[in-house]
């Protein structure tokens, strides 16, 4: 998991909850989540509401710059579900569910992209989505359209 720690007053904390994330998101952190919330309140996929508000909450605590990023002013956010699971696991008040959700809302781009670019990662993830249950895997494949309606165009 990504070790990176930022203070909620230092740059890349406030960049990327305010501004900037990196090309596959049109807005920062914020606007991203309130437009995730959104498309699946317009949907009427009512059990997904607390987890597209929460999906992205350990993002901004972990935004770091890889020499790639650097150019562009953009972030990285390797393994920021697991930071934003981290973040809620022990608040009583969000269902086991939605815990779930947030922490392997990005398996299914983790597995894809980590095919070509990672074995072992990509025999760590798929060993994950493999012992869910169908109706999780569902759910998380549904899950995964709304973060991409909440990420507007492409900047470049």
């Amino acid at each position: 998991m990504n070790q990176t720690k930022n203070s909620f007053f230092s740059i890349a904390y406030l960049k990327s909850l305010l501004w900037i994330q990196n090309n596959w998101h049109q807005h920062g952190v914020l606007l991203h989540t309130l437009r995730v919330t959104y498309h699946i309140l317009k949907a009427g996929e009512f059990k997904f509401f607390m987890a597209g508000l929460l999906h992205d909450i350990g993002k901004p605590s972990i935004a770091f710059q890889k020499s790639e990023d650097v150019e562009f002013g953009e972030y990285s956010f390797t393994d920021h579900e697991e930071r934003s699971y981290q973040i809620i696991k022990n608040w009583f008040f969000i269902s086991e569910y939605t815990k779930q959700i947030v922490r392997y809302h990005y398996l299914i781009r983790d597995i894809k992209k980590s095919f070509t670019e990672d074995k072992s990662r990509y025999d760590t993830k798929k060993k994950i989505w493999d012992s869910l249950s169908q109706s999780m895997q569902q759910d998380l494949e549904r899950f995964i359209r709304y973060d991409d309606l909440g990420k507007g165009k492409k900047r470049r």
